[in-house]
Parts: C-alpha cells; structure tokens; sequence
C-alpha cells in the first residue's frame, strides 16, 4: 500500500484562510502540550473521540470543514491496498474512532525530530498503539520559505518528503517514522502552521478509557476558563 498521498487546495482559499486566523489567533496558542522532539514548539490540541465529534464542533465551528474533508474516508482511499481501491477486495477498513488533533507552529530554523506518533497510547492503555493514519495539513508556509520538508520512512529507509505549501493535505501510514527539516525565512515574524490529526482505530474497552472531548493547552488560567465556557 502506498505510505502517503496528497491532495492539492484540500479547503477552499476562504474556508482555509478562515481556519487559519481562528487558529493562529486562538488564545490557546503556547507552548505545545506536547514533550520530547516537540520542545520549542508552540500550539494546542484536542483530545475527541466519534462521539465527541459533535461537541468539538459546536465549541469550535470553525473546523467543521476541515473535519469534514479530513475525516471523511474516501480523503485517505489512495492509502489502501490497490486491489482493494480498485475491487472492493479484503475486509473493509475500520473507521477511526478515536482521534488527537494539534496545532503546530514552528519558526525558521527549528526542526521536529524523528518519532512516530502514539500520543494516546498512554491514555488508552493500550501498548503500542499508533494512529492507522496520520494527516496534516499545512495552515502557513511564509512565501520565501526554503526547506521545512516532512520526511517519512520506515526502519529508517527514506520513503519520501513532502514539501509544504498552504492548501496541502498529507495523509500517511500511522505507522511510518516522520521528521520536519527545518526551513529558513528572511520575513519578519515568520512561522509554519500545520494542523496534524492522529487517527486511531481502539476498541471497546480502550475507548472507553480516553475522554470524550478534551483541550489541551499550556495557555494558563484565562484560556483554562474559556475552555469550561458553552
């Protein structure tokens, strides 16, 4: 199966641009909750399962289109294997029904090392478990923008890179090795933002143990309060 595709102008300019400065001008923006290869990073996330789907968009209904194009299965069809795009063959895919949505913001020069993504394993206690796909899209690139590639590969065999540039949606393997080079800028102010969304495949009783809906952000009090808002 191939480790990932790509769609060009995955949002409409408006749609995309309007998910852009509700995100970037969120007063959750910080230090990303996240840890390790991810220090010096700034962003937030949310936690959500199908079922939480619902809350996250009444709370933030700027990102409906985006779920939309992002969660629906046919986005991510050029992922499985060819006999089964072209015949039906196999056992059909489970849905994702669990899902870890984050904001990243980088500036020139920094880089996110070489990891695989498995943010809820802990949470849902289930060991090793990693997204079925991950997807990403880019929200910001800074016009003279050289370098900043994401580069994927497994078992530390180079399978490809994807240049970013705004519009871009990468789906891939949930199971592939990824790194993001850094990139240079001579503009002022200048950041990458991307908007990155695990897509997990648990069952049952694992589900059962992550949140339903949950922010996380290093914000402070004030956005604390905003999130206990609606």
């Amino acid at each position: 199966m191939p480790p990932y595709i790509t769609h060009r102008q995955a949002l409409p300019a408006a749609e995309l641009e309007m998910l852009r400065g509700a995100l970037l001008g969120s007063r959750f923006v910080a230090r990303s909750p996240l840890m390790g290869t991810f220090q010096g990073s700034r962003g937030f996330a949310f936690i959500f399962t199908l079922e939480g789907r619902a809350t996250l968009e009444a709370r933030f209904p700027f990102l409906s289109a985006y779920l939309a194009r992002v969660l629906d299965p046919e986005s991510a069809r050029g992922l499985r294997p060819w006999r089964q795009r072209l015949f039906g063959r196999g056992r059909p895919e489970e849905r994702p029904n669990a899902f870890y949505l984050n904001l990243l913001l980088l500036e020139p020069g920094m880089s996110v090392g070489r990891h695989i993504d498995a943010t809820l394993q802990g949470p849902s206690g289930v060991p090793g478990a990693t997204p079925r796909r991950v997807s990403v899209l880019y929200l910001q690139v800074p016009p003279d923008a050289r370098g900043g590639a994401l580069r994927l590969s497994q078992d530390h065999q180079l399978l490809g890179e994807v240049q970013p540039r705004p519009g871009l949606l990468v789906h891939f393997q949930g199971h592939l090795q990824h790194e993001v080079l850094p990139f240079l800028s001579a503009e002022d102010g200048a950041q990458r933002a991307s908007l990155v969304c695990e897509q997990y495949v648990f069952p049952p009783d694992a589900l059962a143990r992550l949140p339903v809906f949950r922010i996380q952000s290093k914000a402070g009090f004030a956005a604390y309060l905003d999130s206990q808002r609606g």
